[in-house]
């Protein structure tokens, strides 16, 4: 098999990537971002290209499977950008995919693509995918599953996965995700090893992790199989203030979550921190999700817990551990 993975150098890219190159079935993986790196796994060939402009058929022929997982968060402050890059930017491949005669599409959705729902229910793939509205990550995220409900209509001779994952953390990735949602004058080595004294336990701060590399498995799964719809991707335990500071070696301190909103929102407009406050918003309502359809279907299973994951993203902040691309440098 040939297989495209496009947005391949970041957090999850890079896993995705290193997984299919070794699975026996792959011949070749095409790895597509904007910047080419100097990491170089065995099988994986590297192609610079932007997904809002350049050519997408001509990488796409004679290829049997693409991953999509290009993705902007930022700049937050210029939300059409980020929709040119997630949204135009998936339309474009989804266009050349089929053009191109491609016979599978497996798409990263997310977690932020549902609608707000129970912090002590979980809920199935069926759980509506309305997002946030007010958060663009959400937003963007839903409209994609929307644009893929028309493609399967307009296509159905290509198979598509959508696979939603819960938070993803591993070590490399640790400072980009730093940076991405803290902003780049976070004191990233002090936190990794001092830890954080005091962790703010908000109402409805109750959410899911996993290890990115345990993500990659299932997208390799979804790829090689005959996996068709959608995949909710996630692990245990459920993450709280408890657990973060269990990680973070601090102790929690009850918080308002409208002073905490507040001051997000403050932050945010004075551009000190990149994260958006309807983030925080969506946070505190995001539904806890169940896996049990990729474990009976993918035949998959996560092989780290959310604690363990959590863990890896502070020795990464720590003891940075960089795979040479451009998003996950230090």
């Amino acid at each position: 098999m040939r297989i495209v993975v496009t947005g391949a150098t970041g957090n999850v890219g890079t896993s995705v990537v290193a997984e299919l190159a070794r699975r026996s079935e792959v011949d070749e993986v095409v790895g597509i971002a904007r910047r080419r790196p100097r990491w170089q796994p065995d099988g994986v060939t590297w192609r610079p290209c932007d997904v809002r402009y350049d050519d997408l058929v001509g990488l796409f022929d004679e290829v049997d499977a693409v991953v999509h997982l290009a993705w902007a968060f930022q700049p937050s402050h210029h939300p059409d950008v980020t929709w040119g890059v997630n949204v135009h930017g998936t339309s474009r491949v989804l266009d050349a995919a089929a053009q191109a005669g491609v016979s599978a599409v497996v798409v990263a959705s997310s977690v932020g693509a549902y609608s707000p729902g129970s912090k002590t229910e979980r809920i199935d793939e069926s759980w509506p995918t309305h997002g946030w509205s007010p958060a663009a990550y959400c937003r963007e995220k839903a409209y994609v599953e929307r644009m893929l409900d028309g493609f399967e209509q307009s296509h159905p001779e290509i198979r598509v996965a959508r696979m939603r994952p819960a938070f993803m953390f591993k070590a490399p990735s640790s400072p980009e995700q730093l940076r991405i949602f803290g902003g780049s004058w976070m004191p990233t080595r002090l936190i990794g090893r001092v830890g954080v004294p005091l962790v703010p336990a908000l109402p409805g701060l109750v959410f899911q992790a996993m290890h990115t590399d345990d993500a990659a498995r299932a997208f390799a799964d979804a790829v090689l199989a005959d996996a068709r719809g959608a995949f909710n991707l996630a692990t245990e335990p459920i993450v709280d203030a408890a657990v973060l500071a269990e990680v973070f070696g601090g102790r929690t301190i009850p918080f308002p979550g409208r002073v905490a909103r507040d001051l997000a929102a403050a932050a945010w407009h004075a551009h000190l921190i990149p994260a958006p406050p309807q983030l925080l918003d969506y946070l505190l309502q995001m539904p806890l999700m169940s896996y049990d359809r990729a474990e009976r279907e993918l035949g998959w299973r996560p092989g780290r817990t959310a604690v363990e994951a959590l863990t890896a993203l502070r020795e990464g902040l720590a003891h940075p551990q960089e795979v040479d691309t451009a998003p996950l440098a230090s």
